[in-house]
């Protein structure tokens, strides 16, 4: 599978998510991640559809929603209307997760599930039929710049054990601490698609630091 370099716009600076988003796809981003959090599920309160919707037309990069957030299922159609090809939803956060991923597909989008340190892979069981991509958090969500957690990379090569047996091309993406010394430990745990936030935020050369990311990863499952 591609191995794909995303990056999280959460990051960057607020008062310039347009300006952000426009350098990522510049320096070869293959899509953007927004992370949508409401203060309640995670201790921290960044975007919304609005904030998505103003940067959508700045770039032609698909847009992935990283939905943190209670009850998040009354909003789905209006992240996709924001221009979101992707919608990741945490099985916890769902009354029916099921129909929360069929739900996300009947939009027109991709659907995935996002699971944090502490959600075990049982949640796979009766969603693999349904998700284009498995998200294992490597850090708990709620913040950027937290240090990547090795302990997760069992669950990776457990996930993608779960994939191969479905016979479904699913993609697996972590998100936490992804940088040039832990993105080819992920990806040879089984990781095809990388979330960096705060390594590239810090970068003094957007390209060369997405490139390098990219090719870690390579090497990594080469």
């Amino acid at each position: 599978m591609d191995q794909l370099i995303v990056p999280s716009v959460l990051s960057s600076d607020f008062s310039r998510l347009g300006d952000a988003c426009v350098a990522f796809e510049r320096a070869g981003a293959d899509r953007l991640q927004w992370d949508v959090m409401d203060g309640h599920y995670v201790p921290n309160l960044t975007f919304g559809p609005d904030v998505i919707a103003s940067c959508r037309e700045l770039v032609s990069c698909e847009f992935e929603a990283h939905i943190m957030c209670e009850r998040p299922e009354e909003l789905l159609p209006r992240y996709v209307e924001a221009g979101c090809q992707w919608v990741l939803v945490h099985p916890e956060t769902l009354r029916q997760p099921h129909r929360t991923y069929q739900q996300i597909r009947e939009l027109g989008a991709h659907a995935g599930i996002a699971l944090s340190p502490a959600t075990p892979l049982a949640h796979l069981d009766h969603a693999l039929d349904l998700v284009d991509m498995v998200l294992i958090m490597t850090v708990n969500p709620g913040f950027g710049g937290q240090d990547y957690l090795a302990s997760m990379e069992p669950k990776i090569r457990r996930a993608r054990t779960m994939i191969e047996q479905s016979g479904r091309a699913i993609d697996i993406e972590v998100d936490g601490g992804i940088n040039a010394d832990t993105i080819g430990r992920a990806a040879a745990a089984g990781a095809n698609v990388f979330i960096s936030g705060s390594s590239l935020a810090k970068a003094d050369d957007l390209t060369k630091a997405i490139d390098e990311l990219r090719r870690r990863a390579a090497e990594a499952v080469s």
